[in-house]
């Protein structure tokens, strides 16, 4: 099953936001206390060529992020603790048109949260059946929405999607999942923590399983430390994601793919495992 990783640009955040540092409770106050930043992370989003139909999961990051007005103006976060830089081609359309396809080939689309770096090329894909969590819509939605950091204002006019609710049965260590494929083989799995709806989707290929992470830590080796990041709403949850996924990764290979890893890209490119028993790639 061929599987792509997509850039849409590059973000920069405060240090103590993909790492924690161990604390047990989040303060956005800390985090934007840092004086530096991290180097340009990627904002990657996937293309699963599946027989059932192309998945794209997550699309992305805008080029309207990098103009004003585009960011809620009265959060803090968004004047203090994020920088972005895309180009109107680095847009997940006209990537997806470079490798030979056009967003309306695109069957389903996956929102492993909608943060607008996860959620912000939505836009492209008028005539795909758009799937996210229930919980992540719904803590996404208006004011409140809005004072958590998402950007409801941006998504399409009457942005409805179907939302899942993990009845599937488990997973491996997820004692609920949704399957998406008819033929069983990519799951949706809660991933909780970074944001309280957050999914994974976990794709078989053979007997390797492709996690691709969205944000449920920022890096592999974060994942394997089991560190929160500091942003999490409840760390301690985010811990819980993290064990169970390392769980995943000593049952079967797997190939961890968070967004923002530098190394997500030649990970999959070699499809290269983990094995948390010893931190190290099999």
């Amino acid at each position: 099953m061929n599987v792509h990783a997509i850039q849409t640009g590059t973000v920069a955040v405060k240090p103590s936001q993909p790492d924690g540092g161990g604390h047990r409770r989040r303060s956005f106050a800390r985090v934007l206390a840092d004086r530096g930043w991290t180097g340009e992370l990627p904002i990657l989003a996937w293309l699963v060529e599946h027989p059932e139909g192309l998945i794209v999961v997550d699309t992305g990051e805008t080029a309207r992020a990098t103009k004003p007005g585009y960011f809620t103006p009265w959060h803090p976060y968004f004047r203090l603790g994020l920088r972005e830089w895309v180009r109107p081609d680095q847009e997940i359309g006209p990537q997806l048109r470079r490798l030979g396809f056009a967003p309306d080939d695109v069957r389903w689309v996956v929102i492993t949260h909608l943060h607008t770096d996860h959620a912000g090329g939505l836009g492209h894909f008028p005539h795909s059946e758009i799937v996210t969590s229930r919980r992540a819509f719904e803590e996404a939605r208006g004011l409140a929405g809005k004072m958590r950091g998402f950007l409801p204002q941006h998504w399409p006019d009457g942005f409805s999607p179907t939302l899942v609710d993990f009845e599937a049965g488990a997973f491996g260590p997820f004692r609920t999942s949704t399957r998406l494929t008819g033929a069983g083989d990519v799951h949706l799995v809660p991933t909780p923590g970074h944001t309280g709806g957050h999914l994974s989707v976990a794709v078989e290929d053979g007997e390797t399983v492709l996690l691709l992470a969205g944000d449920a830590s920022y890096t592999q080796s974060l994942m394997l430390e089991g560190r929160s990041d500091g942003v999490s709403p409840r760390p301690r949850q985010t811990v819980e994601t993290l064990t169970r996924i390392q769980r995943l990764a000593a049952e079967r290979p797997t190939v961890y793919l968070p967004s923002h890893d530098p190394l997500s890209v030649a990970r999959l490119a070699t499809r290269q495992t983990v094995s948390p028993a010893t931190g190290a790639v099999a």
